[in-house]
């Protein structure tokens, strides 16, 4: 191992000198990348280093003070409770409400596209409330990345990571093209009349997208100006957004007709769990908000506040929207692409669907604006732990914002938005969301009743057994729900699912208590969390994991090449670091 302050952890003249320019020092700084000799040495060593990773736990402190010092610079507090709310709002009210309402209603749900959403937001909410007692205790950028380094491991962390990464690309990507739809729409032309039709490309990656790229560079340029005058344009937006969803459910509702209810559920509960998997995106955003906890002025209030108030806001308007699309319009006649300003022009209001599109515009210009925001603090986190290069760690002096994470999201989300159509992005995206928030479900049970040198062994073993049986018979209902049409199964996983958190309630001690904003009936919201989750999963169609499969691959890759080692090489010139620190006291 080299001097602690080449590792790029040690020392701010060596921050600096990291962060100054383009070159390989910038990006691999770590002992294992300086020679060759040196990285043959390094994968050589990766069963040992890979077990170092997998049982390693990051602290509470280390990701609140060291991880903080690898960014030179601090991010500002300036956020309140009402920003983060409306960070909150503006990140999930988008593209998911405007198009896939209309999409899912068609194919999946028909009217009781409602139920969907009911369930949907059923699963975010108990996924907020996990996501909160976290950002409360732990108010870094990493949001959930940070979480699951301090309860899973690295190694747990990083796979969620390349997801989290992966949810925001095409998340943003998604959005960015329904913006695009939308702007058509409010320019009276056809959805697809601003995207260019290649023949030769395959289906679903050859309607190319020029405006979503221009729409996502402006937007960008906001991000990394200032996370306040960010915040000030977001809410202003999302206020007028909200005001034009007041709009159509009023003016909705005026040309409700009571028959387009009938059938209520044409596709029956298959078809509504269907869609309530795919329309998990439309609630997906709120954990962005988890990674400005680093620039809330008091975590400890505002978060829990600006998070289940965002999601309860949310909600409500998403059920109420899908009640008044319904009642417009006979559900085989939704359009899928722009369903609300169809529905208007189709009951011979045209004139209402220029304000539809303009508000549909409106709400995905926050969404954009909130998940570049996001994305780029989760990978400035996730580069402060070398698992990415830390160059991208770097937070800017004078705004105060990450331009290099900034910048490379930016480019990355570009690139998808350009090629990708909405449906591949919709369901891959609901499964890298639904992964995540399963994970810090059980990060949470695991925080809850486990604390090293506390729990008794007896204790720590039986938290195993009831946490895999947990995973278990959740996991077993959602395959035996995608691969069955009767009910018989559900008498045993079911049961066993109630009794394992039963029994996890009544036998094991809490070992570790909330400080300020804790979750509630502990262990059964995380645990029915985990099971929605994974029944969710259950519901998505076969080609989108086949898709997340190939992205964890490639994810593994990575990790096993480059990522274990850079994050081994700090973790030890961390130690380092500590202990000779120590010594001289």
């Amino acid at each position: 191992m080299g001097q602690p302050s080449s590792d790029g952890s040690n020392g701010s003249e060596g921050i600096r000198r990291r962060f100054c320019g383009c070159g390989k020092d910038d990006f691999l700084p770590e002992e294992s990348f300086q020679s060759w000799e040196n990285y043959t040495k390094a994968l050589k060593a990766t069963p040992l280093r890979l077990f170092d990773r997998l049982t390693a736990r990051s602290a509470d402190h280390t990701e609140l003070v060291e991880m903080k010092a690898r960014s030179q610079h601090q991010m500002k507090k300036t956020l309140t409770w009402w920003d983060l709310m409306w960070f909150g709002v503006g990140a999930v009210i988008g593209a998911g409400i405007f198009v896939l309402t209309g999409l899912e209603t068609k194919k999946h749900a028909g009217p009781a596209v409602v139920l969907s959403y009911i369930v949907s937001g059923i699963s975010a909410m108990l996924s907020v409330f996990c996501y909160t007692e976290f950002a409360v205790e732990i108010p870094a950028a990493g949001g959930s990345f940070a979480y699951l380094r301090v309860e899973l491991g690295d190694f747990v962390a990083f796979i969620a990571a390349g997801n989290i990464l992966l949810e925001y690309i095409i998340g943003s990507a998604a959005v960015a093209r329904a913006w695009t739809s939308y702007f058509a729409t409010l320019c009276n032309h056809h959805p697809n009349d601003f995207r260019v039709h290649i023949s030769a490309f395959p289906d679903d990656y050859n309607q190319l997208d020029p405006i979503a790229i221009v729409i996502i560079l402006i937007i960008g340029t906001f991000a990394l100006v200032s996370t306040k005058g960010s915040s000030r344009l977001n809410y202003v937006a999302s206020i007028l957004h909200v005001v034009v969803i007041v709009f159509i459910i009023i003016a909705g509702l005026t040309q409700a007709n009571p028959k387009n209810f009938t059938p209520f559920a044409p596709y029956g509960p298959r078809g509504i769990f269907e869609a309530s998997a795919v329309l998990f995106f439309a609630y997906v955003g709120f954990d962005a908000v988890s990674t400005l906890a680093e620039e809330t002025k008091n975590p400890a209030k505002d978060i829990p506040i600006g998070l289940v108030g965002s999601m309860v806001i949310t909600t409500f308007l998403y059920c109420i929207l899908a009640v008044t699309l319904c009642l417009m319009q006979p559900y085989q006649k939704i359009d899928a692409d722009a369903p609300f300003s169809m529905a208007f022009e189709a009951v011979g209001w045209s004139w209402a669907k220029y304000i539809v599109a303009a508000g549909a515009i409106k709400g995905m210009t926050t969404v954009l604006l909130v998940g570049s925001v996001g994305q780029a603090r989760y990978l400035t986190h996730i580069a402060r732990t070398h698992m990415v290069s830390p160059w991208f760690a770097k937070v800017h002096e004078k705004t105060g914002t990450p331009v290099n994470a900034t910048a490379a999201m930016l480019a990355a989300t570009a690139t998808v938005a350009f090629f990708t159509s909405m449906n591949i992005l919709s369901n891959l995206l609901s499964i890298s969301t639904l992964f995540i928030f399963m994970l810090v479900a059980i990060g949470l049970i695991i925080r809850r009743y486990y604390s090293s040198g506390e729990t008794t062994t007896s204790d720590r073993n039986k938290l195993l057994i009831y946490l895999v049986l947990i995973i278990g018979s959740s996991l077993a209902t959602a395959a035996y729900w995608s691969t069955s049409d009767n009910w018989i199964g559900f008498a045993v996983t079911l049961p066993i699912w109630f009794l394992s958190t039963l029994a996890l309630w009544l036998g094991v001690p809490q070992a570790k208590k909330p400080q300020v904003w804790g979750v509630p009936l502990v262990p059964w919201l995380p645990s029915l969390s985990i099971a929605i989750n994974f029944f969710l999963l259950g519901s998505i169609d076969r080609a989108s994991f086949e898709r997340f499969g190939i992205w964890t691959g490639i994810l593994l890759i990575y990790y096993f090449l480059f990522g274990l080692h850079a994050s081994y090489d700090t973790a030890m010139a961390s130690k380092t670091k500590t202990a000779e620190t120590n010594d001289s006291v």
